[in-house]
């Protein structure tokens, strides 16, 4: 961004952080906005949000969110350098059920019994270390163990395109990947080449373009969004799915997952299992 790049950090007790989270997403300004909540100190029951703003604008609209609950709140400007990348070349690998995501400077250190998913670093969500990402992949390992299998698989906002990869990984004919960013179809796509999976990402607004319908019915979705985007695709997601197929949400706080729930119910869904991962839902449901 041309402006400074910042990192803002607040800490407090679960309830407020979940509650300024909560905010974070239901502000139509911050849609875009990359931050994390994790709990950080159990016995004190301090949890933290990071928070990565690319404007002034959003960094200001971040501050103003935070600072209406009792929350320590810390900005600190980040070296002038290319820092998300910096900062996420660092990171470990992430084991969730059978699979292993890691970066270039972890190569030469997978293990041989895991489905090994390289993620680079770059601008795009979802190199496996968030919560939502990890309890999708865990989701889908717990149903790949179950003995499912899924022809065709749907990645709604498919980011690094890491969901739709392992699909296509792990046996998946048709795995595509869609998102209304093109610089995250760009990184899925060169992930997907990386990763010699047969996963493909195209560009498109909604599930009613061509490249998503024509693929239609899915066995899969994947929606590791924002919660009321999730609860917007309910009924376009339904409509994307075969009956008696499986679709598995993320993206949203566990204050949210009743919401979600209650949405994709109305829909007619059923509700097949609940991941927890910090303060993040994962939800695995069914198409009536």
């Amino acid at each position: 961004m041309s402006d400074p790049a910042v990192q803002i950090t607040a800490r407090g007790p679960r309830a407020q952080a979940e509650a300024a989270a909560a905010l974070l997403d239901a502000d139509p300004q911050l849609e875009g906005a990359t931050y994390s909540i994790l709990e950080e100190d159990e016995d004190a029951d301090v949890w933290r949000i990071d928070a990565y703003p690319t404007s002034t604008q959003e960094a200001d609209a971040i501050s103003a969110a935070l600072a209406r609950f009792p929350l320590s709140v810390a900005t600190e400007e980040l070296a002038d350098a290319d820092w998300l990348a910096m900062a996420l070349s660092g990171l470990p690998p992430v084991r969730a059920g059978r699979f292993f995501i890691y970066g270039a400077h972890d190569r030469g250190r997978t293990p041989q019994d895991t489905v090994n998913l390289r993620i680079e670093a770059g601008a795009a969500f979802g190199t496996g270390h968030h919560g939502t990402t990890t309890g999708c992949l865990e989701a889908y390992d717990r149903l790949l163990s179950e003995g499912a299998t899924f022809a065709k698989v749907l990645d709604v906002g498919c980011g690094t395109g890491v969901l739709a990869i392992a699909a296509a990984r792990t046996g998946s004919p048709t795995a595509l990947g869609t998102d209304i960013d093109p610089v995250s179809v760009r990184i899925a796509n060169e992930n997907a080449a990386l990763n010699d999976a047969g996963a493909r990402f195209v560009h498109a607004a909604g599930l009613e373009d061509p490249a998503v319908a024509d693929e239609a019915p899915y066995d899969l979705a994947f929606a590791n969004i924002l919660a009321q985007p999730l609860i917007e695709l309910a009924a376009d997601i339904h409509a994307a799915l075969r009956p008696g197929a499986t679709t598995i949400l993320s993206g949203l706080l566990r204050t949210q997952e009743e919401a979600v729930r209650t949405a994709y119910e109305a829909a007619g869904f059923t509700l097949a299992n609940v991941l927890h991962k910090d303060a993040w839902a994962t939800l695995v449901l069914t198409r009536s």
